[in-house]
C-alpha cells in the first residue's frame, strides 16, 4: 500500500468526518447553524485539505476570517472535540501513516485558529 496522500483520501475523509460532526451533540448544532449549504461547504473543505496536504492550490479563501465570524464557538472544548472526531475518522478510514499526517496538520491548524481567535478577542477588547 502507498503512503502517499491522494485526492481520493481527502474525498472520503472530509465528508465522513463532517457527517460525524453534524451528528455530534456538542458540535452538530454549531456547524448546522453556521453552514447554509453543506454540499458547497464540503467542496470548499475538500479544496482546503487538498491545498494543505497536496499543495494543490485549489483552496481560495481565508479560513481565519471565516472562523472569527463564529468566535463565540471557538472554545478549547470545541476544538478538542473537533480534533477527537478528526482523529477517530482518519484512523478508521486511512492507513496509519496517512492518518498521522492528517492529524498532525489538523493539530497545527487548530492551534493556529485558536491563536488567531484569541488575537481577535484581545484586539476587540482593547
Amino acid at each position: 500500500m502507498t503512503t502517499e496522500i491522494t485526492e481520493d483520501d481527502i474525498a472520503s475523509l472530509v465528508p465522513a468526518f463532517y457527517a460525524r460532526v453534524r451528528q455530534d451533540d456538542l458540535l452538530g448544532p454549531i456547524f448546522d447553524g453556521a453552514i447554509e449549504n453543506w454540499p458547497h461547504h464540503l467542496e470548499k473543505l475538500k479544496a482546503f485539505w487538498s491545498s494543505v496536504m497536496l499543495t494543490s492550490g485549489r483552496y481560495k479563501g481565508q479560513p481565519m476570517t471565516a472562523h472569527v465570524r463564529h468566535e463565540q464557538h471557538m472554545t478549547r472544548e470545541n476544538f478538542a472535540r473537533w480534533l477527537t472526531i478528526w482523529k477517530q475518522t482518519s484512523n478508521e478510514l486511512l492507513e496509519a501513516e496517512k492518518a498521522a499526517s492528517f492529524q498532525e496538520r489538523a493539530d497545527r491548524i487548530a492551534e493556529s485558529l485558536q491563536l488567531g481567535v484569541q488575537f481577535y478577542r484581545n484586539k476587540s477588547a482593547a
